[in-house]
């Protein structure tokens, strides 16, 4: 039994110096102790925080869980107060991120990071790749990671510490070139958005890819449909793992062991939470709700009780590795990823997701619903290879009739299925389509 190596590290981190694995006590008064001193930074630093957080009383909180009491900090408060949520001058800043969503005009979000805060997701990542990849490897990253402090550059400076070497391709726009790139460099690990990764795996030149030179997959910065899980252990042969992480999280929030069932969390960096949607109160193990988190450790803007807009919930058992670490359950998909088709039904993005990159073939999908003469109408343009456009366009015309709550919709008459329609456009250009309801963000820098 492999236990995750995020176990020993955390352990270091909180400074226990006793036992085996990692003490769940032990863990619980770091945090609490760290949220104090949060709690006092944020309000001394922070034009925002001192009023946001006014009233809180002094020596706040006495467990993790008291924080529950406290406001949640949201999207607009990134928009709005983003300056003032700083707790250092901007001179101290070394990285900022801009986030739009995607099809909008509004104010877009930015996050503000020091030096220290980036080195302790270099930490994160160095820590969580040892699952996946041994000494000496060579990791392929397809993602952004020319900027100074970008997701790619971070893990590349992760990879150093490992005595491994990370090839920076960035994302994907040219299939071949990218299929070239790998097959010079020859990688044991890949790393890139589910979508792309897909979309590599079921192009013609993965034929050039001799068995067994991948060793494992880690996909990152977007949700990961269990289909494309299967579809690249079932082409590259090798194993996938899921990182959970956001721009606001620092990149870097969680990872999966060996037995790939939940994310165990960096909990030392983050606190997180598990709230229901409407109510705002904090949901019970196994329970899907809104992921939360607060910064435990951020210098340049902390987050207390940021609301991701994830949904997810804590998993109830232990995990087979043994740690004592909570396990974070597989993001199902956004509360901005629902869209009402018919009265009472609401259909999902994710749903869409789990059942579309099924078809074999498909490279990436564009879902829309229009409203046309009183009538909400499903509208899906597929991506595929031209010599498997017409067989792909029959497959997913087949497979949404499948959807129980298309089925509904379109038997009450609330929803009307559009032929299946297709596209030559190079869907390589944005990295990946962005979902019309399933607001996306895009940094307008280097990731």
């Amino acid at each position: 039994m492999t236990i995750t190596p995020l176990d020993a590290w955390i352990k270091t981190k909180i400074g226990q110096r006793w036992g085996k694995s990692l003490s769940v006590p032990d863990l619980s008064r770091y945090q609490t102790h760290r949220l104090k001193e949060l709690l006092v930074y944020v309000r001394k630093n922070s034009p925002f925080y001192r009023r946001h957080l006014a009233g809180v009383p002094e020596n706040f909180p006495s467990r993790p869980e008291d924080l529950a009491k406290l406001p949640f900090t949201t999207e607009s408060d990134l928009k709005k107060h983003r300056l003032d949520m700083l707790c250092v001058s901007q001179s101290d800043i070394s990285r900022v991120v801009t986030l739009f969503s995607s099809g909008s005009t509004a104010d877009p979000k930015r996050l503000f990071f020091t030096d220290r805060d980036l080195e302790l997701t270099i930490d994160f990542f160095h820590h969580g790749m040892t699952t996946l990849i041994d000494s000496g490897s060579r990791v392929m990253i397809f993602m952004p990671g020319k900027t100074p402090g970008s997701i790619g550059d971070l893990l590349k400076k992760a990879l150093r510490r490992m005595d491994c070497e990370g090839l920076i391709y960035g994302p994907i726009k040219d299939p071949d070139d990218a299929m070239d790139a790998l097959m010079r460099f020859r990688p044991h690990c890949l790393v890139g958005l589910p979508v792309q990764m897909l979309g590599l795996a079921r192009k013609p030149g993965r034929r050039r890819i001799p068995e067994g030179m991948i060793q494992s997959i880690l996909l990152s910065a977007d949700y990961v449909p269990a289909s494309i899980v299967q579809a690249l252990e079932s082409v590259l042969k090798a194993p996938v793992y899921e990182h959970y992480g956001m721009t606001e999280m620092g990149l870097g929030g969680g990872v999966q062991c060996s037995h790939r069932e939940g994310y165990h969390l960096r909990e030392a960096d983050l606190f997180f939470e598990v709230i229901h949607p409407q109510t705002g109160l904090s949901q019970k193990i196994g329970q899907l709700g809104e992921v939360v988190v607060t910064t435990l450790t951020r210098q340049g803007m902390p987050l207390v009780r940021y609301r991701t807009g994830d949904l997810a919930a804590f998993l109830q058992n232990t995990c087979p590795c043994g740690t004592a670490l909570r396990r974070l359950g597989k993001v199902k998909g956004r509360l901005s990823g629902n869209m009402t088709v018919g009265e009472g039904l609401s259909l999902t993005l994710s749903e869409l997701d789990e059942t579309l990159f099924s078809v074999l073939h498909l490279l990436d999908y564009l879902p829309r619903l229009i409203l046309k003469e009183g009538k909400t109408r499903l509208e899906v343009i597929v991506h595929a290879d031209p010599a498997y456009l017409h067989e792909v366009q029959k497959a997913v015309e087949t497979k949404l009739q499948e959807i129980p709550v298309i089925q509904s919709a379109v038997k009450k008459g609330g929803l009307l299925l559009e032929p299946v329609g297709t596209s030559h456009k190079n869907w390589y250009t944005n990295g990946t389509i962005k979902r019309m309801w399933h607001m996306h963000q895009t940094p307008t820098e280097d990731g």
